[in-house]
């Protein structure tokens, strides 16, 4: 597998408005665009070639609300951006490295994404994301 960078730093938000006007006023941190999958709505703020992902939960179901409810706010995960999903996953399984499911889900901008499961990586989330061409 090859991972080609960070591709971003997930960070788990009561308010995206609000966490916008910190990352904007304190570290200069302009927003590139904001979607909304499901139940949970990101912001994307890019630092070089990395980029901060800011995550709001909406409802109980939320993956992010759970989190929340559970952990507080802050970090909850690292992206790593591979060439190839699919063998990114055969690697992994042929590794015994638990994945939070047997296959990729679409993701943010498209991007094809999978999780790890925590109990694999020191209760650390770590996601693999492979953009879409020309991304």
């Amino acid at each position: 597998m090859k991972i080609k960078r960070v591709e971003h730093i997930a960070i788990a938000v009561d308010s995206i408005q609000q966490s916008l006007g910190l990352m904007r006023d304190t570290f200069g941190l302009e927003l590139e665009y904001e979607e909304r999958l499901g139940q949970t709505s990101l912001a994307m703020l890019p630092v070089g070639e990395t980029y901060i992902e800011l995550l709001q939960g909406h409802g109980p179901e939320s993956g992010v609300t759970r989190w929340i409810n559970e952990k507080g706010t802050g970090l909850f995960h690292i992206c790593f951006e591979v060439e190839d999903i699919e063998e990114a996953i055969a690697e992994l399984k042929a590794k015994d490295v638990a994945l939070q499911s047997e296959t990729w889900r679409t993701g943010h901008g498209g991007s094809k994404i999978i999780f790890l499961d925590p109990k694999a990586t020191g209760n650390c989330v770590i996601e693999l994301a492979e953009l879409p061409a020309g991304h």
